[in-house]
């Protein structure tokens, strides 16, 4: 067995627990620190060490024509799908807003149906339905429920601009790689959300232990190691491959929710993430027509 593939599972593990921890550790945070200033302190730090692997390594720049495309990844996977994510978070539990984020990859999949072309089967319209009925059913058990903004409807807003930005940043990866890709991305967010920034610092030296540890956690593991893990399974894995282990996260989000804020999801928000994810699975396995097996 090689090197790679000996700790390969240990950097899948790695990924997964270090997302994962993002959904409990930003409510932590949130007992002290804004919504956007939390944001945009967490993704200063993300950018530091982004920057320091780009001085590192030295990657080709970008050319001119993609910063425009890496300023709107920055503006709309980063800042704005925090923005959301954040704010919708005040409200509603860990357990459901990964429930609920986790239905990204089918709204990707219908954003490149009605933007470029891709089709679906009948299998992939019937698994939309079904992981909106679970999205549905999940946000009726927050606070506000299905309203116009709404903590889960913020949520919700959070998966699409994470959809959205799936979508622009896939002809970046393939042109300059996926860490290169993520840390100019990640810079990009943290401009965007640097006027929150001086708010941040202005709390944060009456803010207790807690929020510091929680703020540095987010910036460090979810935003920067998480990345970068993921950018090396997916190199090794493949991203088809890959893809499949994300139906890890809400479980594991499930469990260090409970360890670290004791929060137990109902049984309404454990029927809806089911349904979620049924729906994802019978769109991505069988919703493509070239995908089926003939």
């Amino acid at each position: 067995m090689s090197t790679v593939a000996r700790f390969l599972p240990l950097i899948v593990i790695v990924a997964i627990l270090s997302w994962a921890s993002a959904y409990p550790v930003v409510r932590i945070a949130l007992h002290d620190l804004p919504p956007v200033p939390l944001a945009a302190a967490r993704y200063a730090i993300a950018a530091m060490l982004a920057g320091g692997w780009l001085a590192w390594v030295r990657p080709p720049l970008p050319a001119r024509g993609d910063w425009l495309r890496i300023l709107a990844c920055g503006a709309i996977g980063i800042a704005l799908y925090n923005i959301l994510f954040n704010t919708g978070e005040m409200t509603v539990s860990a357990g459901a807003a990964s429930l609920l984020i986790s239905a990204m990859p089918l709204i990707a999949a219908l954003i490149a149906v009605a933007v470029m072309g891709e089709r679906l089967s009948a299998w992939g319209w019937a698994g939309s339905l079904c992981s909106f009925a679970g999205v549905v059913l999940i946000a009726g058990g927050q606070v506000g429920g299905v309203s116009l903004g709404s903590g889960a409807t913020l949520v919700f807003g959070a998966a699409i601009c994470g959809a959205l930005y799936t979508t622009l940043q896939k002809r970046l990866v393939l042109r300059y790689g996926a860490m290169p890709t993520i840390c100019y991305i990640l810079i990009a967010g943290a401009v965007c959300l640097s006027p929150w920034l001086p708010q941040a610092l202005k709390v944060l030296p009456d803010a207790p232990v807690r929020c510091w540890l929680a703020v540095l956690e987010l910036g460090i593991f979810p935003a920067a190691i998480g990345y970068a893990a993921w950018a090396f399974v997916i190199g090794h894995m493949g991203a088809a491959r890959g893809a499949g282990l994300l139906y890890l996260l809400p479980p594991a989000t499930l469990v260090l929710a409970f360890i670290l804020t004791g929060e137990i999801p109902s049984q309404r928000t454990l029927l809806g993430g089911a349904i979620v994810m049924a729906g994802v699975v019978v769109t991505n396995t069988y919703g493509h027509p070239r995908r089926q097996v003939m």
